[in-house]
């Protein structure tokens, strides 16, 4: 049992954030009603998202070192949630309300939303950095919100 806790590094300061967060915007992703994706979309969007945003834990967090989450020698629980959940998740909630009309504004926010759960995530100390920064951080939301994610939506909706 004590290895188990071990190797969910539940004891790792700010845990319950991660957790928190990626289980609330799991269960509204799942649950909102769909507007601008279907079923088919949110499977596709979610399993991507997911694979991409684990490539990016083992290149940046693993291989360049530049982050950890909790006990930099565990993926634990809360890391395993945040890499799994949260940018799928928010990125099906972006483009279940993404249009033509509200492309940069809701980019705008979903930016912001992301920089802040970045941030709480350092804040509570979870989030560790070994030479991230939030300058790496907000164009990289930028170009995935204004330009990759709408690529991808019009990609996925392609019959041919």
């Amino acid at each position: 049992m004590n290895s188990l806790t071990r190797n969910l590094d539940l004891h790792a300061q700010g845990n319950w954030l991660p957790i928190v967060l990626s289980l609330l915007l799991f269960l509204y992703a799942l649950f909102m009603p769909k507007k601008e994706i279907g079923w088919r979309e949110f499977y596709v969007t979610f399993g991507l998202i997911g694979y991409i945003a684990w490539i990016s834990d083992s290149v940046l967090g693993k291989m360049f070192d530049l982050v950890d989450f909790g006990n930099p020698k565990v993926t634990g629980i809360g890391e395993f949630l945040s890499y799994s959940l949260i940018p799928s998740s928010l990125s099906v909630i972006y483009l279940n309300y993404l249009k033509k009309t509200n492309r940069w504004m809701l980019a705008i926010i979903f930016i912001l939303i992301s920089t802040l759960i970045e941030w709480g995530m350092r804040k509570v100390g979870y989030m560790k950095t070994n030479g991230w920064s939030f300058i790496i951080s907000v164009p990289l939301y930028f170009v995935v919100f204004s330009f990759l994610l709408p690529l991808h939506k019009k990609l996925i909706r392609c019959k041919s």
